[in-house]
């Protein structure tokens, strides 16, 4: 199991990323200073340190370099959300920069996506019944092959990469369909029933009244 740290000196907002990255299958801690996040960068054998900039005792730019020297990937999360501390956060060798507030999902995506990077990740994904490679885009359900459209496959991606969160239409729309959410849940509703349908999947993926749907395992 992957393992990330969590260097966030305001505790709601740490505990809050920690609970959706285990949902996610990710193994997290939580460091709420910068002296506390230095000890357990040392010791803990982390593949990713999501990174505050404010941090109490040792800011997060002075923990940067530190982890620069663990070759630990690191995203700050953080409130200051100027061009000119984006920028000096990535020429210090960050992997990405996300502002507060974010989406939970946006996170996801990008933790997925700086672990993809360092090959961290496998080739395949195993939710429920089913198993997809991500190389060869196949899926495999008890043995026997799903046909699915690109866009079935690309939902069913989404749904298995954030399991037991509540998705909002608007956001599986942006992800899936890679454009601007309009209002019209028509499209999104009819994939999801497709992919329902193919997968016999009923009982685990669910409407949340309100938001979207949410895939539990």
């Amino acid at each position: 199991m992957l393992k990330i740290l969590i260097a966030e000196d305001e505790e709601p907002i740490a505990n809050l990323i920690r609970m959706n990255l285990k949902k996610a299958g990710y193994d997290c801690d939580c460091a709420f200073d910068g002296q506390e996040a230095a000890d357990r960068m040392e010791n803990g054998h982390y593949d990713l340190v999501l990174l505050d900039i404010m941090l109490p005792k040792i800011n997060g730019y002075e923990l940067m370099e530190y982890a620069k020297t663990l070759n630990l990937p690191v995203i700050f999360i953080t409130a200051i959300d100027s061009t000119e501390n984006k920028v000096k956060g990535l020429k210090m060798g960050a992997e990405d920069y996300i502002a507060k507030p974010f989406e939970i999902v946006e996170l996801l995506a990008r933790v997925e996506t700086v672990l993809r990077r360092y090959n961290k990740l496998g080739k395949t994904i195993q939710i429920l019944d089913v198993e997809i490679d991500l190389d060869s885009r196949i899926v495999m359900q008890n043995g026997q092959q799903v046909l699915l459209t690109l866009k079935e496959y690309e939902l069913l991606l989404f749904f298995a990469r954030n399991p037991n969160i509540a998705l909002y239409r608007e956001s599986i729309y942006e992800q899936v369909w890679e454009k601007e959410y309009t209002g019209d849940s028509r499209t999104v509703d009819l994939h999801v029933q497709r992919l329902k349908k193919k997968l016999g999947w009923d009982g685990h993926i669910c409407a949340v009244y309100k938001i979207g749907y949410r895939l539990e395992t």
